[in-house]
């Protein structure tokens, strides 16, 4: 008699090129839910795991939250600030303790928080223009915000802004541009999040998923 084996439910996962992805993928090896290492730097940008039943969306950091909201991707490692600025419906249960990083108010050398806070025309250049308007609006300042995609350090230079609300890891890039952090808006590290539709459907190779990250978080 020929007995089937019952084949293993396919889980799909949103990663983000860049600094998230390594680590991302160092976690997943290490959680047994990856049979081997993969690249972000490859043409090739859907991966399938026979081995372990998973499959890898590579894609840029700002898509990862809405290929997992749309329901193309069970589940997705994407960092907190990017949660906050989509404002996407998701599921979130896990930090997953890597890409430690800061979003921070910066400025000229000179400036302080309270010359901030009382300029009558202050203009401030980010990639995070939601989390922005409502940091300055819940502080009962008004400024005017300018929505950049990248090089923002350079806008106080090139007279676009007066300050800019950004990423921060080291501060090197700001030093290297004549600026400073100035103040902190809040800490980001990067988290596992799931479609809520799949986590009923699927929830239980998700809940299996999640229990194997959890353990190797723990480690960390």
């Amino acid at each position: 008699m020929n007995l089937k084996t019952e084949s293993k439910e396919i889980l799909t996962i949103a990663l983000p090129k860049g600094r998230i992805f390594e680590g991302a993928v160092e976690r997943l090896l290490a959680a047994g839910l990856l049979s081997e290492s993969i690249s972000d730097t490859s043409r090739v940008l859907i991966r399938e795991d026979k081995k372990t039943s998973l499959r890898v969306l590579i894609l840029r950091n700002y898509d990862v939250p809405t290929y997992i909201a749309r329901g193309i991707a069970d589940l997705g490692v994407i960092g907190k600030d990017v949660l906050l600025e989509q404002e996407q419906l998701l599921y979130e249960p896990l930090d997953l303790r890597f890409a430690p990083c800061r979003l921070m108010v910066a400025g000229p050398n000179e400036l302080s928080w309270r010359d901030i806070t009382s300029m009558t025309d202050l203009t401030v250049a980010t990639k995070f223009p939601l989390i922005a308007s409502r940091f300055f609006s819940e502080r009962g300042i008004q400024a005017r915000i300018v929505h950049l995609y990248g090089n923002v350090e350079i806008a106080p230079l090139t007279g676009v802004a007066d300050i800019i609300v950004d990423l921060v890891d080291t501060g090197k890039t700001l030093k290297a541009n004549g600026l400073m952090p100035i103040k902190e808006i809040f800490s980001s590290t990067a988290r596992l999040v799931v479609n809520r539709a799949s986590m009923k459907i699927k929830n239980k190779s998700i809940s299996s998923l999640i229990s194997k990250l959890k353990k190797v978080c723990k480690k960390k």
